[in-house]
This record gives C-alpha cells, sequence and structure tokens, in this order.
C-alpha cells in the first residue's frame, strides 16, 4: 500500500503564500505524475498542477504565473509553492500521485487534503 501524507495548509491573508508538502510512503517502486488538486465547498475538485517524473508541469489557468510545483523524486514528494493567493483560491487540496508498486502497473493514490483558506 501507498500513503500520501500533505502538509502545509492554513489560513492566510489575501496576497499571502504557503507552501504544500506531500509526501508518498509506503511499497514504491516508481512514480510517474504527482500533482495538486483542489475542491472548493458546492464545486467539483479540480486540477491545480501536475508535474511528471521528468519534471514537466502543467497548470490550470487560474494558477498560472502564481503558483509553481515541484517535486523531490529521492524523497517521492511534491511541493505546490502559492503566491499571491486570492481568497478563490480557498479549498481542501487534495495530493494525487500515480505510483507503481511493482513493475509498471500504475495506481492512482490520494492523499486526506489539506484545508488552504485565503481570508479578503
Amino acid at each position: 500500500q501507498v500513503q500520501l501524507v500533505e502538509s502545509g495548509g492554513g489560513l492566510v491573508q489575501a496576497g499571502g503564500s504557503l507552501r504544500l508538502s506531500c509526501a508518498a510512503s509506503g511499497i514504491i517502486f516508481s512514480i510517474n505524475a504527482m500533482g495538486w488538486y483542489r475542491q472548493a465547498p458546492g464545486k467539483p475538485r479540480e486540477l491545480v498542477a501536475v508535474i511528471t517524473s521528468g519534471g514537466s508541469t502543467n497548470f490550470a489557468d487560474s494558477v498560472k504565473g502564481r503558483f509553481t510545483i515541484s517535486r523531490n523524486n529521492a524523497k517521492n514528494t511534491v511541493y505546490l509553492q502559492m503566491n499571491s493567493l486570492k481568497p478563490e483560491d480557498t479549498a481542501v487540496y487534495y495530493c494525487n500521485a500515480n505510483v507503481a508498486s511493482s513493475g509498471n502497473y500504475f495506481r492512482s493514490y490520494w492523499g486526506q487534503g489539506t484545508q488552504v483558506t485565503v481570508s479578503s
């Protein structure tokens, strides 16, 4: 089994910054894409940012230029640096990783979520 543990959420004023971390542990042979999603009350879960094992990234239009994503492959960890936060960024942020515990069979795992609240 694989576990994803997130940290770094909290309350911040508009214009502020937060850094989220997500560490994968368990039986891990390899990880390809790792990413962050978010879900605001009454809205569907949406992609925020994703990074491949090679370092290619993709961002939601709403966060481009404000958020960056990075990963440490040796630590099986992904980070989300969030700058210039806006009240509309308020949501529960979920980490996601595609993990192979053996061979090339990848399975998608989710973290438990961390709350980010941006006050105006």
